[in-house]
């Protein structure tokens, strides 16, 4: 598993732990950041996963 996977999986808990916390808070701000980093997790998740995926295509050669 390539380590953008896991970095964007860490990344969209902690925006989605921000973005609970906005809305408990009432914050609009704070609620915008985990928006945004859950967001920046989910791009991540996906490049590691087609890392991953060239990575396999490539070995089976």
């Amino acid at each position: 598993m390539d380590t953008d996977r896991i970095k964007g999986s860490l990344k969209q808990l902690a925006g989605s732990v921000k973005e609970a916390a906005g809305k408990l808070l009432g914050d609009k701000k704070t609620e915008a950041e985990g928006k945004a980093e859950k967001a920046e997790g989910k791009i991540k998740n996906a490049v590691g996963g087609m890392k991953d995926t060239i990575r396999e295509a490539v070995d089976k050669k």
